[in-house]
């Protein structure tokens, strides 16, 4: 392992670990989750270090490890059982009293309603800023499959919140 390439790329991991939590949070929903999600994704990361190419994008290898780690986990998940949705650790203990918080949760459970492909790539170009290039080498995919589901997911969103379109 290359001890200065790896020192050089420790301090921009941690620059990116705002953006890495928006993802996981898109990706988990649950903000517990998303904070575990973020923790696997460094520590995969960091482990690995040495594999991530001089040039290459970092912020894209670590939403690639992220990603990946989460469909993992997600496959693992399908097979154990979890407590019931309606345990009390999942109620809210306070309420909501500024309106633009209300209204941002309202956007948010929009955007949690979408089909979890049209979501992810709606989380990715339009809250991450993400490329429409980056985020089809991300997901895999052709850019016109990015470009088409977010279009979708914006008007999926904007009717489902019953907003009028400019």
């Amino acid at each position: 392992m290359n001890q200065q390439a790896d020192g050089n790329v420790i301090p921009d991991v941690l620059d990116l670990v705002p953006a890495l939590r928006a993802y996981a949070r898109a990706l988990c929903k649950n903000a517990a989750d998303a904070d575990d999600l973020v923790q696997d994704t460094l520590v995969k990361a960091l482990g690995n270090i040495d594999k991530f190419e001089a040039g290459s994008r970092l912020r894209a290898w670590l939403f690639t490890i992220m990603r990946n780690s989460f469909y993992t986990s997600v496959k693992i998940r399908t097979r154990e059982t979890t407590a019931g949705e309606d345990c009390i650790s999942a109620t809210p203990t306070i309420d909501a009293t500024q309106e633009w918080y209300v209204r941002g949760q309202e956007l948010m459970a929009a955007v949690d309603r979408l089909p979890a492909h049209y979501r992810e790539m709606l989380i990715l170009v339009v809250m991450l800023g993400e490329s429409y290039e980056v985020a089809a080498s991300i997901c895999d995919c052709a850019v016109g499959t990015v470009k088409s589901r977010v279009n979708r997911a914006r008007q999926m969103v904007i009717e489902d919140l019953g907003v009028d379109a400019l």
